[in-house]
């Protein structure tokens, strides 16, 4: 595989199986699921909102207090920022409202001077109302989302731009440049092998195939590209060397086959075997 596809297969398994934006322009979509336009917004938000709150909880709470120059935020500043730019952004994606407090309106450099923990968490939860938000909008239906959504991503990934570059000049090693976890590799036979074909639905328009040849276990994505190569790591879980993504596969009291588990950026995405 060249070096240029191996790249682009690491942002995330779903991308790199590429977004399927003309099959869900195409395929009816149930009016209660998120489709796969809004699933592909939902995974980079999984994205960098994971490596940001993995980045703030890997710097020491004694340099929360940094700044490269004094004209720049300190990282707590950064923290506590962040957390209130999610809330404002994600609110326009649908109903859901955020419940302001009065700790929200505290004087930004009270709140930037809060514990480490406590601002790691407030990032977190804010995360988690994004998440909410998007799946309440379920729907690409307006240019105006589509504004809203890109600038809340756009904001995740400027501020993890920033983090990284403080951790840098910390001699900190930001989460996207860590060594991915090593796997054990179980070699299956061919009959053990046999059970996970089958195509699996993530959302509307989006759907993964999973094919056996004779190296093993591939998956790929509905809007095309190359498979890649799933290998076990035991029991019915799988794994993916290219990127972070790995695959649990569920069955019924019979063995059948009938779903499987995407686990990436710290979440866990079902999808319904469908044939």
């Amino acid at each position: 595989m060249m070096a240029g596809n191996r790249w682009f297969l690491r942002p995330l398994i779903v991308a790199a199986l590429a977004l399927p934006l003309a099959l869900s322009a195409q395929s009816p979509v149930a009016p209660d699921a998120t489709d796969a336009v809004m699933l592909a917004f939902e995974r980079f938000a999984d994205l960098f909102g994971s490596r940001l709150v993995e980045a703030f909880d890997s710097i020491p709470a004694s340099r929360y207090d940094y700044r490269p120059t004094p004209a720049q935020q300190t990282i707590g500043y950064i923290a506590q920022h962040l957390e209130e730019a999610n809330y404002y952004l994600c609110e326009r994606f649908a109903d859901l409202k955020h419940r302001w407090t009065a700790k929200d309106s505290l004087a930004d450099s009270i709140k930037a001077r809060w514990p480490k923990d406590t601002l790691v968490r407030r990032l977190d939860v804010s995360l988690r109302f994004c998440d909410s938000a998007i799946e309440r909008a379920a729907h690409l239906q307006s240019p105006a989302l589509a504004n809203d959504l890109l600038a809340f991503e756009t904001d995740l990934a400027e501020h993890y731009s920033q983090i990284s570059s403080y951790m840098r000049l910390l001699g900190l090693v930001p989460p996207s440049a860590l060594p991915r976890r090593q796997h054990p590799v179980v070699d299956l036979s061919a009959s053990q092998l046999v059970r996970y074909p089958g195509v699996y639905q993530i959302a509307p328009g989006l759907e993964l195939e999973v094919t056996m040849h004779e190296s093993g276990l591939f998956v790929r994505g509905s809007g095309g590209g190359e498979p890649v190569h799933l290998w076990a790591e035991g029991g019915d879980h799988f794994f993916v060397k290219e990127s972070d993504a790995e695959i649990t596969f569920t069955h019924d009291a019979s063995g059948t086959m009938t779903g499987l588990v995407l686990h990436q950026y710290g979440r866990a995405r079902s999808a319904k075997k469908i044939r």
